[in-house]
């Protein structure tokens, strides 16, 4: 499976809270295929997952079993240790299907680092929306548009998920910290600049951004309240201190920070 990997990169570590940024399909998954996500670890960070299309299940080693499905918000908040896999659901291991989606991290605070780990699921419905001007903007995690998430999160987030039809033109007013737009499908115009789908555009941190979609569109903006310190990431890990990845990494060859029940699988720690 192909992946877009957006953050971190060498232009720009982090957009808010956010220190990791995949965007993953569309790709139509035959009964073949085997994209399944095993058992893995993380530490210092919450998984965002949001799919846009097919389904996954979640487990992880604090017992929670979920299936995620479009427009549901998963945000899984690691802290001191946690391990989980994504699989594909049983009704769809003979059948083809899409499957596309994104997944973020957020660095926790450094004094929530270590926090107990924890798992939440929002379902669509529960999801406020802003449909106006040919737009239809759904208030994921934070608040915007006059509209706050249930997503309950550690520092100020923001993520909207939004649709535009052709010709639509919308204001993104400024928010405290930063922000980027990510077109995940259709060119963009911002304040003048075209942006390709699967780009990135950091916005400017104090003013309005006006946003076109000439062509109609699908695009995701993200950002909150900037990071308290900078961030080490190896592999799953984050943490603002070194030692402690390097405790996570003998921990996990160790086979310390627990395991999902009922699967007998781990991702191995790179070398």
């Amino acid at each position: 499976m192909m992946v877009r990997r957006v953050l971190p990169a060498l232009e720009q570590r982090s957009i808010g809270p956010f220190v990791f940024f995949d965007h993953f399909g569309p790709i139509d998954v035959k009964p073949e295929n085997n994209f399944d996500v095993r058992p893995h670890p993380h530490i210092g960070l919450a998984t965002v997952t949001y799919l846009f299309e097919g389904a996954m299940v979640h487990r992880d080693s604090m017992g929670y079993v979920q299936r995620i499905e479009p427009g549901a918000i998963n945000w899984m908040t690691a802290g001191r240790g946690v391990v989980h896999s994504e699989r594909r659901p049983e009704d769809l291991r003979e059948r083809v299907h899409s499957n596309h989606g994104l997944q973020l991290w957020a660095a926790l605070p450094a004094k929530d680092e270590e926090v107990e780990p924890a798992f939440i699921h929002t379902p669509s419905l529960n999801i406020p929306t802003w449909e106006e001007d040919g737009f239809a903007i759904r208030v994921l995690i934070g608040q915007d548009f006059g509209l706050r998430s249930p997503v309950s999160t550690y520092t100020e987030t923001l993520f909207l998920d939004i649709r535009a039809i052709p010709g639509s033109t919308l204001e993104l007013r400024p928010e405290l910290g930063e922000r980027a737009l990510y077109s995940v499908h259709s060119g963009l115009t911002v304040d003048g600049a075209h942006i390709e789908p699967g780009t990135m555009a950091v916005l400017a941190p104090t003013s309005s951004a006006m946003v076109e979609a000439p062509n109609g569109a699908r695009f995701v903006v993200i950002g909150g309240e900037n990071l308290d310190g900078p961030r080490h990431l190896w592999w799953n890990f984050v943490s603002t201190r070194k030692e402690r990845i390097e405790q996570a990494k003998s921990d996990w060859l160790a086979q310390r920070m627990g395991a999902v029940p009922g699967d007998s699988e781990w991702i191995p720690l790179p070398t």
